[in-house]
């Protein structure tokens, strides 16, 4: 019954909306936990337990504090600022990768696209610039830098929650991976858009930079620095999130209404019903069934596991997301002979893997959504990049990962 009731759910949740059943995936993951109760695979008491309410916490702190920043209108002052200073086409491209990069590190990699994309729009369309190189740019490098921490992503949250790897070390390990990943991006984005920017000019507008609420992104920034700090020094990564959320809300003397409109409730229902939902799979043993089968072909050493797991996971991801995915390897983690490590390369190649396709990460299709009305980025003109980007990125990443640890 769980095994059913599970690949429900998947077929919901993986983007194929039936006609019968047109629900979007928190819709289908919540139908999957009723199921999955209703079923009697696990009893109501089982299900509240399965939920890992650290992680929904980490996601609305870092939420909060991206919520006043947007507020402040620091995303828009950014993008803007970033135009006005780049001179050139091909130079704009490399300082938007690294701001993107760099956001998606310290906040939501998927929060930072769904801010950023609107104004990266417009600041395009009033420069007179091509779209797609810079929305590719945005999308990619939002999935590539946000493998440097534990708060950069979902997954991260899931394996920095599940692993207790200290925040520190974590960073230290995957921050190498981060920069060399994203340099990747522009050289691949670069070259492969060369024509198109090379003949390309920027036009700075005329009219005033946007208004920025200097208090209020003080305020925010100073917190963001706190934040941080605390996880450094080996704070609960949940908690002290959200006590910066709390603390922005308190001093930033805005509608605290406003500001959890802002916050991406979707993704936290979507989480917690996915949590049991995945408990519930858990529980028919079949995952470490499937493990059974897959130990031979991973090996028995350090190299050869992490290699063979890494494509594994790359592969795993674009089939049944990354997040899921995550869920389910996780439990396999003790197993392999160097646990820690594992970790990593799973937060790597889960990582890396959302640039394979258009549908690999959520990041992707808030890109591409947002800016659907202006530009259509199909699923080839994604992956003739996305391919080759995401192949690289993950090598070379697997070959420092090795070497740095």
């Amino acid at each position: 019954m769980a095994v059913l009731v599970f690949a429900f759910t998947y077929l919901l949740i993986s983007g194929r909306r039936l006609k019968i059943l047109p629900l979007n995936r928190p819709a289908a993951a919540v139908l999957g936990t009723v199921l999955m109760v209703a079923g009697g695979v696990m009893t109501p008491e089982e299900a509240y337990r399965a939920v890992d309410y650290n992680t929904l916490v980490l996601l609305l702190g870092m939420m909060l504090i991206s919520a006043y920043l947007y507020m402040a209108g620091f995303f828009d002052w950014a993008a803007d600022w970033i135009l006005r200073v780049a001179g050139t086409p091909q130079r704009l491209l490399l300082y938007l990768i690294v701001a993107s990069g760099v956001l998606s590190a310290l906040l939501v990699n998927d929060t930072v696209c769904l801010m950023l994309t609107p104004l990266v729009v417009r600041v395009m369309v009033r420069g007179g610039l091509p779209l797609m190189p810079y929305l590719l740019a945005l999308a990619m490098s939002a999935n590539l830098g946000s493998v440097a921490t534990l708060v950069g992503n979902p997954q991260n949250m899931i394996i920095g929650i599940q692993s207790g790897i200290p925040f520190s070390r974590f960073a230290f390990s995957m921050t190498p991976v981060a920069i060399l990943g994203v340099a990747v991006a522009y050289v691949s984005l670069s070259f492969g858009f060369r024509r198109v920017l090379k003949t390309a000019r920027i036009q700075v507008p005329e009219e005033a930079p946007p208004p920025l609420d200097r208090r209020l992104t003080v305020v925010c920034l100073v917190t963001l620095v706190l934040v941080f700090a605390g996880f450094l020094a080996g704070l609960n990564l949940a908690w002290t999130a959200l006590g910066g959320g709390a603390l922005v809300m308190v001093l930033g003397r805005r509608d605290t209404h406003e500001a959890l409109k802002q916050v991406d409730w979707h993704l936290l229902v979507f989480f917690a019903a996915l949590f049991v939902v995945v408990e519930g799979l858990n529980s028919t043993g079949l995952p470490d069934q499937i493990y059974g089968h897959l130990r031979p072909v991973f090996g028995t050493t350090v190299q050869s596991q992490a290699w063979n797991f890494a494509w594994f996971s790359v592969a795993g991801s674009n089939i049944f997301s990354n997040v899921p995915f995550v869920l389910v390897a996780g439990k396999w983690m003790p197993q392999f002979e160097n646990p820690e490590l594992m970790w990593k390369v799973m937060a790597l190649a889960t990582t890396f893997a959302g640039n394979l396709t258009l549908l690999g990460s959520v990041a992707n299709l808030i890109v591409v959504e947002s800016a659907r009305k202006h530009v259509e980025v199909g699923f080839w003109d994604y992956a003739k990049y996305g391919i080759p980007v995401t192949a690289i990125s993950t090598v070379a990443g697997m070959f420092l990962l090795l070497w740095w640890r």
